[in-house]
């Protein structure tokens, strides 16, 4: 055989050789946490491609960092698993996003080993069967900028703590069974907060009054049994956009309520408001308005969507009057 021959065939013998042995990502020791993970979840189908032979870095529902190559990113979505949140989670110290969403055979309580997650940027466990109370030591995961913990079965009181979290810029603990008042701590909420979900609880009390000296884009309170002035949410120079504080209790004159530019929902049907509705309100040409069951009274601004609204926008009040309800007398 000659030895261009010789030459040719060995090339080709090794690009035939497999790549793996050079191409692995995967961390050794985040492999045996998801593995331990998996097993835990009672080697779930949906976890089929955790496969102890291949890279985990290409297993389904975890994403590696592309500079040091460990764990990063867990998103458990609609998985048919069952049983609680694996401690083994708190074992991947890379973890910066972490989520268990719609998971109705997700049980248990929020473990405790989730705190030493102190890379953790956004922890979403939402859509689940989770009980027991929100943890304290939530607080302890700085770095987080997003906390979503809605829908779920948790219940007691909101703690203090959470107001630590500084570098928040989302905050949903809405859809579950959460008693109490909205702690006192949260006056002192983070300046980077623009979206605040606490509705659909059984929330009592008042809204924090320094909350005025925050600019939410989006706050939703609905659906509790808040008591009190939020007027001072609002004014010519925040940014809110979306506001829905139905089916409270609140209590204040609306009358002289001025409204920024960016707002495009207001929501605040079956509570106690008086006054009149703010002429302001005319300068508005895409806004949704619901005001129905309040004690308002006076005539609708003629402008904007006043008029087009549907009168189930303004209906069961003490005496609001002219288009789309019957004109004034």
């Amino acid at each position: 055989m000659n030895t261009a021959l010789v030459c040719i065939l060995s090339l080709l013998t090794i690009l035939s050789q497999p790549f793996y042995s050079h191409s692995v990502r995967c961390n050794s020791d985040d492999k045996k946490v998801l593995l331990k993970i998996k097993q835990a979840f009672n080697n779930p189908y949906h976890l089929a491609s955790w496969n102890p032979d291949t890279d985990c870095c290409s297993w389904y529902v975890v994403e590696c960092d592309r500079n040091t190559n460990r764990i990063n990113n867990l998103h458990l979505f609609a998985a048919n698993v069952s049983g609680q949140i694996p401690p083994a989670v708190a074992e991947l110290p890379y973890l910066e996003s972490l989520t268990f969403h719609k998971i109705t055979n997700l049980t248990g309580t929020i473990p405790p080993a989730l705190s030493r997650l102190t890379r953790l940027k956004m922890l979403t466990i939402s859509w689940t069967n989770i009980s027991g109370p929100i943890p304290s030591f939530l607080a302890e995961l700085k770095n987080l900028t997003f906390l979503d913990l809605s829908f779920n079965n948790l219940s007691g009181s909101i703690p203090p703590s959470l107001a630590r979290l500084r570098n928040l810029s989302g905050l949903r603990l809405d859809r579950n069974k959460l008693t109490g008042s909205i702690p006192e701590s949260f006056g002192d909420l983070s300046p980077s907060l623009q979206y605040l979900y606490l509705s659909h609880n059984q929330l009592s009390g008042t809204v924090p009054r320094a909350w005025g000296g925050l600019n939410f884009t989006s706050i939703e309170l609905q659906r509790n049994r808040l008591e009190g002035d939020i007027s001072f949410l609002f004014g010519k120079n925040k940014t809110i956009q979306i506001a829905d504080f139905s089916r409270n209790m609140l209590l204040f004159d609306l009358s002289n309520v001025e409204f920024p530019d960016s707002l495009s929902t207001l929501d605040l049907n079956h509570n106690r408001i008086t006054g009149s509705l703010p002429e302001g309100l005319a300068k508005f040409d895409f806004l949704f308005l619901n005001v129905s069951y309040n004690r308002l009274c006076g005539r609708i601004p003629v402008g904007g969507r006043l008029q087009t609204l549907d009168y189930t926008s303004y209906f069961h009040n003490k005496c609001l009057c002219g288009a789309p309800l019957p004109d004034c007398k």
